[in-house]
């Protein structure tokens, strides 16, 4: 690991050669890159065959000749041999759940499209599960996606895995989760219980069938788990840390952060990737009591944005909307808990501690709420940049996009159709202002993008194959009118990831003076066909110069 340490400063010392100008320094460079297709994401200079390096900074940015002639004896060269450049990537919203290995009690098998894809797959995995867990003990699996496997699974379903267990299953969403009998009679749940929010989904005669939505959970008889030893989940979140920078992620915002003294544990010890570290409003009081401020920390890991819920699931149905979800003629999803007074306290308070919001929204009624609340925030007490952030943001109108661009609202959309566009497909009319990042982009609002991740997988090349094309994995069209181009996502999902956080003055682009977080794909996403950009593959990951991942 380089130990070089270059500041901000450096801005002042050097120019770009784009010109043909020697750098105005006799700082000679740690290591050179040449012969690669560099996008930078910088206005001043887009396209580069080279850049350098000293410490953890960019200093040059040119051709192969203007910065060949930089390096010093001891300079590493560096032939990328044709490849693409980008900056590192930003996931400005991903929930880090922790990885144990199968030969541990605390395995929760992932049932995702990756691993899982029919019903009866979903069975035996869990049926795999519950061997060698004493009856009682729970036997739970994470983020199935119904529109794979031909719809949500039951009670019956998951009474086939085990009846002397009690069994659970978590959606994608985060916000509908299936559970078997055992769970359902032991909770005493009927088709009698009382449910007004409808948290409880029934057959035709009335019976609960075990699929729960957003809030219903909590009312269940649900058995204690074990705990593992803070050893163990370090390890854990070092794995999952070692899977982002394989997909060339340099940068998270973490949506469900831990207690802070695991990560501050781990950047002591060589954290590879950078953390922005969103409190929940939940502890937020503790936050202030214990005198933190938005952005404490370093470039490694700081305080960011307040995290907090106001809505709920655009893909699990519970979002609360105006326009009723398909298939329901009467379901508008589930109404906030939150008067909008109670609402506008909360983010009036955030705000006038200085703070981001980062507002969990996905219906358009939700989101109407949260802007509301922004501004009045912002009419009491005026601040300039505060940039709040709405996450998710799926169901838009053009009203709530010129309110969000008028407020400087950053909105935060998905970019999951390739996942999930087939269990959207009875919305395909009302498509054009689901994530509607061409409009936004337009129109000038402020946008970036996240996997919210486990909804999908954190992986910044298949999150850019949905933004341009906009097609579910069965290739069908989803909201065409909303497609961008190539370099549009890149941008999004790194100088726009950056300004999330306020950071777009030391990453976000290849740009002399700038943290050296940068990948290496093995293709140009911008020449291979469309439908393949999903595969276009990382084939190293540098974080503050460092390579902290290199395929074999």
């Amino acid at each position: 690991m380089r130990k070089t340490f270059i500041y901000l400063a450096l801005v002042a010392l050097f120019v770009t050669t784009s010109c043909g100008r020697a750098p105005l320094t006799d700082i000679v460079p740690d290591a050179i890159y040449i012969n690669g297709v560099v996008i930078t994401v910088n206005p001043d200079q887009p396209r580069a065959q080279a850049f350098a390096v000293a410490g953890d900074r960019f200093i040059a940015v040119g051709n192969n000749r203007q910065i060949r002639r930089l390096a010093g004896p001891n300079t590493e060269i560096v032939d990328l041999r044709g490849m693409t450049v980008t900056p590192g990537f930003n996931d400005t919203h991903v929930h880090i759940l922790t990885e144990f290995p199968r030969e541990t009690p605390y395995w929760v098998p992932w049932l995702g499209p990756e691993e899982v894809r029919t019903m009866d797959e979903l069975i035996a995995v869990m049926r795999e599960r519950a061997e060698g867990i004493p009856p009682g003990g729970l036997v739970s699996g994470q983020r199935y996606q119904d529109c794979w496997l031909g719809g949500h699974p039951t009670r019956w379903d998951l009474d086939k895995v085990s009846t002397v267990h009690p069994v659970t299953v978590r959606h994608s969403s985060g916000h509908v989760s299936v559970v078997n009998s055992y769970i359902l009679e032991r909770s005493g749940i009927t088709k009698d219980t009382y449910d007004p929010r409808g948290q409880f989904d029934r057959d035709e005669c009335g019976t609960p069938n075990g699929i729960v939505r957003a809030g219903g959970m909590g009312r269940l008889t649900m058995p204690r788990v074990p705990t593992p030893s803070e050893e163990v989940i370090r390890a854990a979140y070092i794995h999952r840390f070692r899977e982002y920078a394989r997909k060339g992620i340099t940068s998270v915002g973490v949506a469900n952060p831990p207690r802070f003294h695991y990560f501050e544990t781990l950047r002591d010890s060589g954290l590879i990737v950078r953390l922005a570290i969103k409190p929940a409003l939940a502890i937020f009081p503790d936050v202030l009591d214990r005198g933190m401020r938005f952005g404490d920390g370093d470039e490694h890991i700081r305080v960011s944005a307040v995290k907090m819920f106001h809505g709920n699931s655009f893909s699990g149905n519970t979002a609360w909307v105006s326009e009723a979800h398909v298939g329901r003629p009467y379901w508008f999803g589930i109404p906030p808990t939150r008067s909008q007074e109670d609402l506008d306290s909360i983010i009036q308070m955030i705000h006038d501690a200085g703070f981001q919001v980062a507002v969990h929204s996905n219906g358009d009624r939700e989101i109407d709420m949260t802007i509301t609340a922004i501004e009045r925030a912002q009419a009491n007490n005026p601040r300039p940049d505060a940039r709040h952030r709405i996450e998710h943001a799926s169901v838009m109108t053009m009203p709530l996009l010129e309110r969000a661009r008028d407020a400087r609202i950053i909105l935060i959309f998905h970019s999951y159709i390739y996942e999930h566009g087939e269990k959207l497909l009875g919305y395909v009319d009302r498509m054009e202002l689901v994530h509607p990042f061409r409009t936004a982009i337009d129109m000038g609002v402020l946008v970036a993008s996240h996997s919210d991740a486990p909804i999908a997988p954190p992986i910044p090349m298949t999150r850019i194959h949905s933004m341009v094309n906009r097609k579910s994995h069965l290739g069908r069209l989803m909201g065409g009118s909303q497609r961008v181009t190539v370099e549009e996502a890149i941008r999004v999902w790194t100088l726009d990831g950056a300004f999330t956080t306020f950071e777009e003055d030391i990453k976000g682009s290849i740009t002399p003076g700038k943290l050296a977080d940068f990948v290496i794909l093995r293709q140009d996403p911008r020449r291979v066909p469309v439908d393949q950009i999903k595969d276009v593959e990382v084939y190293a990951t540098y974080v503050g110069g460092n390579n902290v991942w290199q395929a074999q």
